[in-house]
């Protein structure tokens, strides 16, 4: 049974969209993530053009991160001044993200332009993924190591100026790393069509030293916002949010990242990264293929308004 896509304007198999929103879902609840560098990628491949690919994809994530946000709350993981900085940065990189996609959109160039984006982050984040779960793996089990850096001590980030304490995460610095942080998540929401989870993680537990349990509950918490205004300038100034394909997607990962919870539960910290590295690259690797392989038809005329 197809679906007609008005915004894509093209027709897909609604029993393709939900079976892709359930695996979505589960390696969403598998390893943790939002899904957008997922999910947009394998809508290219499905047909959808990229610019209408990334504006759904965002929105899937909205709805894939609230109820963890709500939770993480709930229990008192989320700094919210933290999470406010965050915010204000991830604003202002998705306008200027949108503002950029508008302008690669009327050269010409937004399609190579996203898929040369995720062939560089998703091939640089996999391939040291795939390294470090594979050392993990290999290490014999012994004693803990200890590192040189004592708690409390003083790294360079902290010594920029504009401090303010946060209270959730026990931290006194500056205010300027966050926003920043927040601003290049925000880029890539608007260019790519992701969460930014995946790279706001490691960024706020190895640059601002932020406890774990803080960091994915703000992390959740900002994504929100900050994708959900990403995905309001989507529709509102590049047109690019079909309703119609996000529905099934959203309904479907909501069902599949219960099984994915599941399945996480009886594999180890080591083999999911593995895994999750191993997936990361397939799709880099497929997108850099689509961009060397000679296509059927040379020329395409997009009379799209």
């Amino acid at each position: 049974m197809s679906v007609y896509l008005p915004i894509a304007e093209l027709a897909i198999d609604l029993r393709v969209l939900i079976a892709l929103g359930l695996v979505v879902g589960f390696l969403s609840g598998m390893f943790g993530i939002g899904g957008g560098f997922i999910t947009t990628p394998i809508l290219i491949f499905l047909g959808v053009p990229p610019a209408i690919a990334v504006g759904t994809g965002a929105s899937q994530v909205v709805a894939s991160s609230v109820s963890g946000a709500i939770a993480n709350w709930q229990r008192g993981n989320v700094d919210l001044r933290m999470g406010l900085l965050l915010i204000a940065g991830g604003v202002i990189g998705a306008t200027t993200g949108v503002a950029i996609q508008r302008l690669l959109k009327a050269a010409g160039q937004l399609d190579f332009f996203i898929a040369m984006s995720y062939v560089i982050l998703l091939g640089t984040v996999g391939g040291l993924m795939l390294v470090e779960s594979v050392r993990a793996l290999r290490r014999a089990p012994g004693p803990m190591k200890t590192t040189s850096r004592r708690g409390g001590q003083h790294i360079w980030v902290q010594r920029l100026p504009l401090k303010m304490r946060f209270q959730t995460a026990k931290l006194y610095m500056s205010a300027i790393p966050p926003v920043i942080i927040g601003a290049m998540v925000g880029w890539l929401t608007a260019i790519m069509g992701v969460g930014g989870g995946f790279m706001l993680v490691p960024a706020l537990i190895y640059l601002l030293r932020v406890p774990t349990r803080v960091v994915i509950g703000t992390s959740q918490f900002q994504v929100v916002f900050v994708t959900a205004f990403a995905t309001l300038l989507q529709a509102t100034t590049n047109f690019s949010v079909d309703l119609l394909l996000a529905a099934p997607l959203m309904i479907a990962g909501v069902f599949g990242a219960q099984y994915g919870v599941r399945a996480a539960q009886r594999l180890k910290a080591e083999q999911l990264r593995a895994l999750l590295a191993l997936l990361v690259l397939l799709v880099a690797i497929r997108l850099a293929f689509s961009l060397v392989i000679v296509p059927d038809e040379l020329y395409e005329l997009d009379d799209r308004p």
